[in-house]
């Protein structure tokens, strides 16, 4: 059974830092682009990040450049999402999901495998 866990989310002040993991189980992926999401209360799911298959070329989004890193571990199967200097717009659920390319892309209909999500709260 294939498997996206994500862990690492929580509650943090404003100015704060997070860092997201997404373990994969059941198949490797380090031959797809991998993507974080994110999905606030009444607001369309948007791409925050995303990372080639290699990890050579990565996306970010107008509102989190500078401030989220996205990285990834082949040899474990693992993504991950460090977010600095969090604001309390950027409170949502975090998704981790693997693309059916190896190459970043923004878009939610090009991702095949996705996580359950992890809870991000940011006070001000």
């Amino acid at each position: 059974q294939v498997q996206l866990v994500e862990s690492g989310g929580g509650l943090v002040q404003a100015g704060g830092s997070l860092r997201l993991s997404c373990a994969a189980s059941g198949r490797t992926f380090s031959s797809n682009a991998m993507g974080w999401f994110r999905q606030a209360p009444g607001k369309e799911r948007e791409c925050v990040a995303a990372i080639n298959w290699r990890g050579g070329g990565t996306y970010y989004a107008d509102s989190v450049k500078g401030r989220f890193t996205i990285s990834r571990d082949n040899a474990e199967n693992t993504v991950y999402l460090q977010m600095n200097s969090l604001k309390p717009e950027d409170t949502a659920v975090y998704y981790c999901a693997a693309a059916l390319s190896r190459y970043a892309t923004t878009l939610p209909a090009e991702y095949n495998y996705w996580g359950q999500g992890t809870q991000v709260t940011v006070s001000s």
